[in-house]
């Protein structure tokens, strides 16, 4: 098996922090060295980062009639690169506050989809883009009943206005397949039930 690097307490250096912007986000150029896989130090590296507050994904499913409840808003982010910006998605929020990620994951779902969630399964932790964002992402999929979910949610005074869609899992999974559902956390998310269905029913239904 092939040994990783693991680096010791001076393996990154960091030179200079300039901040470069600072609103709801903030972005930062950060100079710094960091040891090379030959053991030396690099050069000086100057590279920007999106300072992000860590975020909160989770997927409602209903094991009982095999659901899952997804939300269809309008991302900017999409807005220039795709025919239609609105987009399928998790539940989601941002720690911003002092909250545990759990907590986080109860008052979104019931905020954007009405929906109280009766137990959670984390998923993973990782970073959806590591090459110049911070951002950590709590994945979970949500026990739910989606008996009667649907409508329209979020908080007027954020401008969110999320539509909340019921989908057999079948369907889901089909969306991914076409390129309907073509976020990174749905998708991780869906993938992974796909793989532990079975066990998640068993345990949950």
């Amino acid at each position: 098996m092939s040994e990783f690097f693991k680096p010791d307490a001076d393996a990154v250096e960091i030179v200079r922090r300039e901040p470069c912007f600072s609103g709801f986000y903030r972005l930062e150029r950060v100079h710094l060295r960091h040891r090379q896989f030959s053991g030396e130090m690099g050069p000086v590296l100057s590279r920007e980062l999106f300072v992000r507050h860590d975020a909160v994904c989770v997927l409602p499913y209903d094991p009982v009639r095999d659901c899952v409840v997804l939300n269809e808003q309008f991302r900017v982010g999409a807005m220039d690169k795709s025919e239609n910006p609105w987009m399928l998605e998790m539940v989601a929020g941002l720690i911003d506050k002092d909250e545990e990620p759990e907590e986080v994951a109860h008052r979104e779902a019931l905020e954007e989809a009405g929906l109280t969630l009766e137990a959670l399964w984390p998923v993973t932790v990782y970073y959806p883009s590591p090459g110049g964002s911070n951002e950590k992402v709590y994945l979970y999929v949500g026990r739910c009943d989606s008996l009667g979910a649907g409508g329209v949610y979020g908080l007027p005074e954020e401008g969110e206005d999320i539509r909340v869609h019921v989908l057999s899992f079948e369907d889901a999974l089909q969306a991914v397949k076409d390129g309907k559902i073509n976020n990174a956390a749905s998708i991780i998310a869906l993938q992974w039930l796909a793989l532990n269905r079975v066990e998640v029913r068993g345990l949950w239904a």
